[in-house]
């Protein structure tokens, strides 16, 4: 998140350009969860998991189908018609003609399926008996349906490229069908009920079926294999197999399909809904337990934060004795955590095993009790046991907050928070560093305020190589995020410019234009001190000054408070101010922060820098000179949006000292460049033409000490010139 996408951000950039009080949480971008913004908060929430990772974790072995393919809407608009177009129309041309496919859609609307097979007699096998099959199903002729797709399935396999998974899967659905429809009245009960149970069986056996054909390479654009799992959990739910079902939706889900994702969703929904004395003994079913259990963890019911009322009796009722599964433990733990039953909590923590989730619940166990070394060793096992790819997805705190939620990260960022009160500070920047931009705020924050700057430039120099530098600057109407190695290093290269190491900061910059930029921005402040002339002194003050206003952010802005380059300024947070120790900030830390505040704490410091440069650059130049009005004209228009008082005494400067200059009247805008060049020459004019108005009313006194003067030295010279040609005595 280092670079915006502006277009949505236009709303609030005429305000935030000009206001420089902090607006915390404005209209703006999304803005990320900060573990040390409130620090108690963050050590003792436990936030709600993600349902769609939770109920994965029921997923059972199924063949490793290749994962559901994303909606491209692109592909789906149909120009000629105006509409976008279903699956099936999108899917059935594929592989086929364009004779082939019209001749195909012709044939859909029939009702007859024997006139679809003879009015299709120039196509494919496999294309006329799929078709005709399709047709009889349509009507509900589920017998015939089921004959044309067998047919199909009995085609040599290399006669069936297109359509085996077609067949397979419209044939478990004709059986399941079949299986739920009216059947001949003459037959008895036990006879219709093993009538039932064999089409059950067989569309079972086709939808796997559907699955290895999938798996075999046979052409699936309608992802049938990954369908036919949901048909088939279908007829386990049908009969009352919920622990099979909802394995077979599991799966389904951990393919991508949205459809596993929403019927196990609304079967979590039905479960919160169903009385006591229903539900009691379906939640004896581990998989029934954990779906329930996966459903009240996530907040999947809640609105807009807001609890439902009947939650905390299910709460109660999974942690009956009779039902808690051991199996399921860490899950009711942190569940109980939640529900804030702490009690509950560390009874169910004795019981479960050992992995991530109870390793942190057993690091803010210890915390509330206290015990803050068992807390730090409990995180440092629960970052070990989490997988560092494990991610619960998108969330937003209750502040409306949001973060993406890879426990390993968040369990490091919060012994992060226990590291920093003991003092531990490079320990906590590298845990917050290693999260990349989900806590890049907090690692910022510990850079810019917390480490000295030798630390800093250790770490970086030692653990964070420079990635390739590019040319050109990135799109800022694209969303196109550096590498984090690079924000890290930009963020030292300012810091380096900021404390006047300027030989040092170039080579920390990401773009080439920068690098550039940050050269000559320092070569200008050190030419200030070097040059042995005012007027070069006061030049490179104002090409200093200049960089400073216009590049300022890139080059001098701090990372957070107050300017927040990482939203390229264009928002902000809270303005951090000197800070008192207490709670989880201990002295000492609050010490190194209040002694690296921005120098002014205001947001776009730099413009300060920037008027301050030209100010000096004014100082030795002379009040008569083109310059010195120009210098202060920038100064002045570099300031005025910020600090109208700080402009207004730089124009009454100007006023009091400056020569008339014919762009007064819009003083601070539009200003001409300082004229430097000139300077020395006007100055020495100047000093000439002073001499001659203060001597001019001595002229006749000079005159005649000139004369005097004058005749003198003749006759000396005359005097000498006798003595020098007076011939020897003889």
């Amino acid at each position: 998140m280092s670079r915006l996408n502006l277009p949505r951000c236009l709303l609030a950039v005429a305000v935030a350009t000009v206001l420089t009080a902090p607006v915390a949480l404005a209209c703006g971008p999304d803005y990320p969860l900060r573990l040390l913004g409130d620090r108690a908060r963050s050590l003792q929430e436990l936030p709600e998991g993600n349902f769609s990772f939770e109920v994965g974790r029921l997923a059972v072995a199924t063949p490793a189908l290749k994962q559901a393919a994303s909606y491209d809407s692109e592909t789906r608009w149909s120009a000629d018609e105006g509409r976008y177009l279903g699956d099936l129309e999108v899917a059935e041309p594929q592989g086929l003609t364009p004779e082939q496919a019209a001749k195909v859609k012709a044939l859909r609307p029939l009702t007859d399926p024997a006139q679809a097979e003879q009015a299709g007699a120039e196509l494919p096998a496999e294309l006329r008996l799929y078709t005709a099959g399709a047709v009889a199903f349509t009507q509900g002729d589920d017998a015939t349906a089921q004959a044309y797709f067998q047919k199909v399935l009995a085609l040599p396999a290399s006669e069936r490229p297109l359509r085996s998974t077609w067949a397979a899967y419209s044939l478990g659905r004709s059986l399941a069908r079949g299986a739920d429809a009216a059947r001949d009245g003459e037959l008895s009960d036990e006879q219709l009920e093993q009538a039932r149970q064999a089409d059950i069986a067989a569309a079972k056996q086709a939808f796997r079926l559907t699955r290895q054909l999938a798996l075999d390479g046979a052409s699936d654009p309608l992802e049938l294999g990954i369908a036919s799992l949901g048909e088939e959990a279908r007829l386990a739910l049908n009969a009352d197999d919920w622990s099979t079902a909802i394995g077979l939706y599991a799966s389904q889900l951990k393919l991508g399909s949205t459809t596993g994702y929403s019927s196990l969703k609304q079967l979590a929904v039905e479960l919160t809904q169903m009385p006591e004395a229903q539900l009691t003994p379906l939640l004896r079913q581990l998989p029934v337990q954990q779906l329930l259990t996966a459903y009240l963890i996530t907040h999947s019911g809640w609105s807009y934060g807001e609890q439902p009322s009947g939650e905390k009796a299910l709460v109660q009722l999974l942690q009956r004795n009779d039902i808690a599964n051991l199996a399921n433990a860490d899950r009711l733990a942190a569940l109980s955590y939640q529900f804030g039953d702490y009690a509950a909590t560390a009874t169910l923590l004795e019981h479960a095993a050992d992995n991530g989730m109870t390793w942190w619940l057993r690091a803010k166990m210890a915390l509330r009790s206290g015990d803050k070394a068992s807390a730090q060793a409990a995180y440092a096992k629960a970052a070990q046991a989490f997988p560092e790819d494990e991610s619960w997805g998108w969330r937003r705190d209750l502040d409306w907050n949001g973060e993406t939620l890879k426990p390993r990260c968040r369990v490091e960022g919060e012994g992060a928070i226990l590291a920093l009160e003991r003092g531990d500070y490079l320990e906590a920047f590298e845990a917050l560093y290693r999260s990349g931009y989900i806590y890049w705020a907090d690692a910022a924050e510990v850079a810019e305020r917390v480490l000295t700057t030798e630390e800093l430039k250790s770490f970086v120099d030692a653990q964070v190589p420079a990635p390739p530098s590019i040319a050109t600057p990135p799109d800022p109407f694209a969303y196109q995020p550096r590498p984090i190695a690079a924000e890290l290093r930009q963020l030292l290269g300012r810091r380096l410019l900021r404390e006047g190491r300027y030989d040092e900061a170039p080579a920390y910059f990401y773009e080439v234009s920068l690098q550039t930029a940050a050269r000559d921005y320092g070569q200008a402040r050190q030419a200030a001190k070097s040059r042995w002339t005012a007027t070069g002194q006061a030049e490179a003050l104002y090409q200093a000054g200049t960089l400073a206003r216009r590049q300022g952010m890139e080059l001098l802005g701090f990372e957070m408070s107050p300017d927040f380059a990482w939203f390229d300024g264009l928002y902000s947070l809270d303005r951090v101010q000197t800070q008192e120790p207490g709670g989880l900030l201990s002295p000492a830390e609050a010490e190194r922060q209040n002694a690296r505040l921005a120098q002014p704490n205001n947001r776009y410091h730099y413009r300060w820098i920037a008027a301050e440069l030209g100010s000096q650059a004014a100082d030795l130049l002379p009040h008569t000179s083109q310059a010195f009005a120009a210098t202060l004209c920038h100064a002045t228009g570099w300031i005025q949006w910020s600090d109208q008082e700080l402009a207004q005494s730089l124009y009454q400067r100007y006023v009091e000292k400056g020569p008339a200059v014919p762009w007064a009247a819009n003083f601070g805008n539009n200003c001409p460049q300082p004229n430097f060049a000139s300077v020395d020459r006007d100055l020495w004019q100047l000093r000439l033409d002073n001499s001659r108005r203060a001597l001019r009313p001595y002229k006749g006194w000079l005159f005649g000490l000139a004369l005097v003067g004058g005749v003198l030295a003749a006759g000396y010279w005359r005097k000498k010139r006798r003595v020098t040609v007076q011939p020897p005595q003889p």
